[in-house]
């Protein structure tokens, strides 16, 4: 045999060996590439001849190689997209730039795979379509206070959206609501006339309260002072009266053992007795002279005293 045939023979058993080597590999990965891990919440969408055959959850999975493939892989977990900002017109015909976040979950793989193109895209369109059209039902103060009003709005449409999608969307979030330069310069002017009016309106308030209290302590001042005074003048009557009573009683009591005295033996001379000392002393001042007397025609007649005074000697 020839040297050219032989070489040409080991061209052809390399090029064999070659393509049973290309084979082997490639069975290799197809079988490798049919055992499947699925992690846990996520869903793999197997399809058998490019048809839907089965949703494989998570754990371990063995596929049919150059059958069945995974032709989607979807992740069950709550994710968040960005909704660009974008251009509204109020109703009062303002333009306002909004921007948001919508937080969504896949809960069908199947519809969310073949439902749909796209499914972040189409959410993130209707929630700007959505919100524009809501906008445009409120005045631009509103806006800022109907946040709420928005959100639930959104969410309200892409649920139903989401229905046929696969999924599920658990709140919409607005961001930021931008109005243009010249709308937000006015609304800083008003916001700030309008802290001015409070602040004078808070003013006013405090100062014609403060007046209220003080005329209110000046009337319970001069409440407290009258009635005070009253039960002063009361408090003094009342012992004014105790004390002419205890005086009388006093003097009634001191008139009856007077009187029970002269009653007894020796009483009416002890009376006689005690009145002329008094008598004579008052005598022994009359030669002062600062004082004006004016005395009876007998000045020693001593009985002639306490005839007038109705105390007769016995």
């Amino acid at each position: 045999m020839s040297l050219d045939f032989i070489n040409e023979i080991n061209k052809i058993d390399l090029a064999v060996l070659l393509i049973w080597a290309i084979i082997f590999l490639t069975l290799a990965y197809k079988f490798i590439q049919a055992i499947c891990l699925v992690p846990t919440k996520s869903a793999y969408v197997v399809e058998r001849l490019g048809k839907y055959r089965c949703t494989l959850e998570a754990g371990f999975h063995a596929l049919i190689p150059f059958v069945d493939r995974v032709a989607y892989v979807q992740d069950l977990k709550e994710e968040t997209i960005d909704v660009p900002p974008q251009e509204c017109f109020s109703k009062d015909e303002v333009n306002v730039e909004v921007d948001g976040v919508i937080y969504i979950q896949v809960v069908d793989a199947v519809k969310a795979s073949y439902g749909i193109t796209d499914y972040r895209f189409a959410a993130m369109q209707l929630a700007q379509t959505t919100t524009r059209s809501v906008i445009g039902t409120l005045d631009l103060d509103r806006t800022f206070e109907e946040r709420d009003l928005i959100s639930a709005k959104v969410v309200e449409v892409l649920d139903k959206a989401g229905t046929a999608w696969g999924i599920r969307v658990h709140r919409y979030e607005i961001k930021n609501i931008t109005p243009p330069v010249t709308v937000k310069n006015a609304m800083e002017l008003q916001v700030n006339a309008e802290r001015e009016r409070r602040a004078i309106l808070a003013k006013s308030l405090g100062d014609k309260q403060s007046r209220i209290n003080r005329s209110e302590g000046l009337k319970r001042e001069m409440i407290n002072i009258s009635e005070g005074e009253m039960q002063r003048r009361i408090n003094a009557a009342e012992g004014k009266a105790e004390e002419i009573l205890a005086i009388a009683k006093a003097t009634g009591e001191s008139i009856a053992k007077v009187a029970k005295a002269i009653s007894q033996q020796g009483g009416q001379q002890a009376i006689e007795m005690q009145l002329k000392e008094q008598y004579l002393q008052q005598m022994s001042g009359l030669s002062r002279a600062d004082r004006k007397i004016i005395l009876p025609a007998n000045l020693l007649d001593f009985e002639q005293w306490l005839n007038a005074l109705g105390m007769k000697k016995v």
